[in-house]
């Protein structure tokens, strides 16, 4: 909206002006350089940089400007700017608060590349399992061991646990379905107090829960179009093509369970075999509830891909009945109303992506900002734990996003997660 702003003198504004800053990012001490003046203390740090005329945008501000006796003429108002006010003890302390901030993004950005650095080397894992599973059935039972006891130990540490979106990459959906899966579904272990035991055969089962689509033939699997009704029964072959394979890998008979029932439902309308409740592992309840949420934010065809909020909100309002009550809300409750990888709008208007979640602090996410002065290698990126007057209005569908913002946020089409152990208290 920065098209309909208007200049004011500096002698007009007050409380309630929204203004643009026309300052590179580190020449001021405010998070950003486009907000509302909230309170005097704002305005005086404001007055202190000397700018002879400031950008307000009326239809963003609370109030109007202040009367003023100066010209509107450019130059008359220039020759009689007030003198800058040298910098008071309180503002150069923000000054250094806001360097000691550029640390904590350099910093943040740091951690970010290695999260992503752990989930392709995972990735990597799961590759390799899926190309040696036939032929090597007992090496591929030690790599998933191995990959999953390592989740597993790292996720049900004494440490705090964030929950990432990455960027995944066409033409590996089948890796990132299986590894989603698994993170959320141990993730989920970890919030619902599953013994390590437990967990680790539920992670193994999760990891391995698709591993009959090898069976399976790739046009139908690759198919965007609605299968017709012999495509669908040979596809819905997979859960006991799985079991064959799993045989031969000696997997555990908990972990086995997972694999035949990951698309039974609670309410008995899944496959293959219709059961109900109880009938269903407690293992494979949980992996249903991460496996139906992860296909319907990364479905075959990404034309009919529901955003991560608009995913949880179906699965509670349309598809409550399929999922173990209990599980589904510590689900919800853990990833939040605006799971990582959403486009959401904050209480200041501005435009942002969630980039991670802590499950134990869900509605307080860290999200990153579009802010056209901020080049996007240098976005701001805001921990809403910290920055309380800040919240999340709504969420956004990619689309509905200008071309400059989206180019800027660069929303995930294929949503993956990962999780990064911080240290205790952090």
């Amino acid at each position: 909206m920065a098209d309909e702003a208007l200049y004011i003198n500096a002698d007009q504004l007050c409380v309630g002006l929204y203004v643009h800053l026309d300052r590179g990012w580190m020449e001021h001490s405010f998070t950003f350089s486009s907000f509302k003046i909230k309170d005097q203390k704002q305005l005086n740090t404001l007055l202190a940089l000397g700018f002879p005329r400031l950008r307000y945008d009326p239809k963003r501000s609370d109030c109007k400007p202040l009367p003023t006796a100066v010209s509107s003429n450019p130059a008359a108002a220039s020759a009689v700017a007030p003198t800058p006010i040298p910098p008071s003890a309180e503002e150069l302390e923000a000054m250094q608060a806001k360097q000691a901030r550029m640390e904590e993004l350099k910093a943040l950005r740091k951690g970010l590349a290695e999260v992503s650095k752990k989930f392709q080397q995972a990735s990597n894992t799961v590759k390799n399992i899926g190309r040696n599973l036939r032929s090597q059935p007992q090496e591929t039972l030690r790599q998933a061991e191995e990959l999953v006891d390592q989740m597993v130990e790292a996720m049900l540490g004494e440490n705090t646990v964030l929950m990432h979106a990455l960027n995944g990459k066409a033409g590996e959906d089948a890796y990132f379905h299986s590894l989603n899966v698994t993170v959320l579904s141990i993730m989920l272990a970890r919030i619902l107090q599953f013994s390590r035991e437990d967990t680790k055969q539920l992670g193994l089962g999760a990891l391995l829960h698709d591993i009959g689509k090898l069976d399976i033939p790739a046009k139908i699997l690759l198919k965007t179009e609605p299968l017709n009704k012999a495509e669908l029964g040979l596809l819905q072959m997979h859960c006991e093509y799985g079991i064959k394979l799993a045989s031969r890998m000696e997997l555990s008979e908990a972990a086995q369970r997972i694999i035949r029932e990951h698309h039974e439902f609670n309410d008995g309308t899944g496959y293959p075999r219709q059961l109900k409740g109880p009938q269903i592992s407690q293992l494979t309840r949980v992996v249903c509830i991460a496996n139906q949420y992860d296909n319907l934010c990364n479905p075959t065809n990404l034309a009919d891909a529901l955003t991560p909020h608009e995913a949880l909100s179906r699965m509670f309002t349309q598809q409550r009945a399929r999922f173990d009550p209990e599980a589904l809300k510590a689900f919800i409750r853990c990833l939040g109303v605006y799971p990582p990888g959403c486009i959401v709008q904050l209480s200041n208007e501005m435009i942002g992506l969630v980039l991670a979640v802590n499950p134990n602090k869900p509605l307080r996410p860290t999200v990153i900002v579009y802010d056209p002065e901020v080049p996007k290698d240098e976005a701001i990126i805001l921990d809403l734990e910290r920055d309380t007057e800040l919240n999340i209005s709504k969420s956004l569908r990619p689309g509905q996003l200008p071309q400059d913002i989206y180019n800027y946020l660069s929303p995930r089409q294929h949503v993956t997660y990962y999780f990064d152990p911080q240290a205790a208290g952090a």
